[in-house]
């Protein structure tokens, strides 16, 4: 399976285990959608569920989450969870995604369904998600790095 990161707060994107590496896309680049109905396993080895989504921040240009389905039938009565894109692995080889919690975990968390989306752009909200996943904002992260860097940092005249 490969290592998953457990400080989680590099403010990087999903890590990638396994070959697969050559001409074409994949996997570094890849379109959204062959990702989606790619099953997720759990850091204890259980499959619990499958990428449905792929939310953009389209502001800055960043993958603000994945959204794993769980459960239900025919995508009817599932329940859906924002996952950080940094607490995903996708393997390669074994053509899935692991994420870095138990599978108890996961279903610990009330998640959402299909027709009650919370506010995705409510800060609160997104900073609890990456908490619950013991990671950091990406757009905190992203923040920390231009503000510690003047080279970067643009400029104020």
């Amino acid at each position: 399976m490969g290592s998953i990161n457990p400080q989680g707060d590099t403010g990087r994107g999903a890590e990638i285990v396994g070959g697969g590496i050559g001409e074409g896309p994949g996997p570094d680049i890849m379109a959204a959608a062959t990702l989606d109905g790619n099953k997720v396993m759990s850091s204890d080895g259980e499959h619990v569920g499958k990428i449905s989504d792929i939310m953009l921040d389209v502001r800055n240009g960043r993958i603000a989450y994945a959204v794993l389905s769980e459960g239900g039938f025919l995508g009817m009565g599932s329940t859906l969870h924002a996952i950080p894109w940094s607490a995903l692995t996708l393997d390669t080889d074994q053509k899935c995604f692991f994420v870095d919690i138990t599978a108890q975990r996961l279903k610990d968390d009330p998640g959402f369904d299909k027709d009650h989306w919370p506010t995705m752009a409510d800060a609160k909200w997104g900073e609890s998600t990456y908490s619950y996943y013991n990671r950091q904002p990406y757009w905190a992260a992203t923040h920390d790095v231009v503000e510690g860097d003047p080279a970067i940092r643009p400029s104020e005249h």
